[in-house]
């Protein structure tokens, strides 16, 4: 028996070849875009624009990508997974290439909007892509992997957009951007995609927005990212502000953290459960938005980084696979789109309100609010957790 386990033990291997250009082509799509989020609020100055309008820059195409995930989600089970991929890095790869031709906000607007489509098709399928290529029985790492290769780009990306802004223009900054695109579309070409389970007749709604199964961590996961909302579009701003260097070294910590978190957060979700990663990673994250309300000098600023991707880490994976675990096969499209459709509005959300916050309150009042949604992330997963627990013991 042994023996025979040792053998087969081979067969659920996560790092195959398609599995390797899904994570390639999702670090490209992230770094792209990633890029984008700190230089786009100096983009809206440089176009005239002030805090509030920066706010909605930011999130307004989170609400397009909200829109478009359900399509995506049923496109993915009957168009196929690389008809839905594809399409959405090209819509992607054509909205940001526009950005450096543009002279108005009011055009700006509407290409994020725009933007939001492709971000929308192109993730929702990337996510289902990876899931069907990950062993069930390894999910929770494999997740990890796959996650870590999107929180590496959210990682260096805004130091590499903020560096490239520094010595090129916008026009050739953007068309750079719009090429990690291009680089993502190249790769995910060569993908050998699975077909996804086939619907039964009649079992399809018409008016289906989302997976059932997939809702309670999608919204733990909302009030997680509205604190990204408010980092990506204000924390370079912030830093200028209180005269506090380092930012390009928050993100290189940030990314570390990352790394270091995804060696065990997978393999511990996936022996343990979601309740061994969440609170502890979600704890790591409070304390970072506590700090950077504090904010005092570049080394309170490094240790807010460190905590925060250690806690990220823990947490953005850990909620993807829960929300796929219980979906059914041939809802796994769906449970990604709803997945990312609270990711989305929680960093659009974020980016909206805290524009508000910030231009009436200052930048110092954005992370104290952060730290309030991250407590109340808390308080809603011990409900849930209360609320399954008593329904197992009626049942029992």
């Amino acid at each position: 028996m042994d023996n025979q386990l040792t053998i087969e033990r081979p067969r659920e291997r996560i790092w195959t070849r398609d599995f390797v250009l899904i994570c390639l082509a999702n670090f490209f799509i992230f770094l792209g875009f990633q890029m984008t989020l700190p230089t786009l609020p100096l983009f809206v100055k440089d176009l005239g624009g002030n805090d509030q309008l920066i706010g909605f820059v930011v999130g307004i195409f989170t609400f397009s990508a909200l829109l478009m995930r359900p399509y995506a989600g049923h496109s993915l089970e009957t168009k196929g997974r690389g008809f839905v991929f594809l399409i959405g890095l090209a819509v992607f790869v054509l909205s940001v290439g526009t950005f450096g031709f543009l002279t108005s906000i009011v055009f700006l607007f509407v290409m994020r909007v725009v933007q939001g489509v492709g971000w929308g098709f192109s993730t929702t399928a990337s996510g289902t892509i990876a899931t069907d290529l990950i062993p069930p029985a390894r999910r929770g790492e494999g997740m990890g992997y796959y996650g870590l290769s999107g929180n590496l780009a959210l990682a260096f990306g805004p130091s590499l957009g903020l560096l490239l802004t520094g010595i090129v223009s916008y026009k050739q900054f953007f068309l750079i951007c719009a090429g990690c695109g291009l680089v993502a579309l190249m790769l995910s070409s060569k993908i050998h995609f699975k077909r996804g389970e086939k619907v039964p007749v009649g079992t399809t709604k018409k008016r289906d927005f989302y997976e059932k199964s997939a809702v309670k961590p999608a919204m733990l996961m909302f009030f997680i990212t509205v604190t990204f909302g408010g980092i990506a579009a204000f924390l370079p701003l912030y830093t200028t502000e209180k005269h506090i260097a380092g930012i390009q070294m928050y993100f290189l910590l940030y990314a570390v953290a990352l790394m270091v978190t995804r060696t065990f957060a997978g393999q511990l979700y996936d022996r343990k459960g979601h309740q061994a990663v969440f609170l502890p990673g979600t704890l790591l994250i409070l304390m970072a938005m506590i700090l950077l309300s504090w904010l005092p000098n570049s080394l309170i600023l490094y240790v807010a980084a460190i905590l925060y991707g250690l806690g990220f880490g823990m947490v953005q994976p850990a909620l993807q696979a829960w929300s796929i675990e219980k979906a059914p096969i041939n809802r796994r499209g769906m449970a990604n789109a709803t997945f990312f459709s609270f990711f989305d509005l929680g960093v659009g959300i974020g980016a909206i309100i805290f524009g508000q916050i910030g231009y009436q309150y200052g930048y110092r009042s954005i992370y104290a609010a952060s730290a309030l949604s991250v407590f109340f992330s808390m308080l809603l997963y011990f409900y849930f957790w209360y609320k399954d627990h008593n329904n197992i013991a009626q049942e029992g």
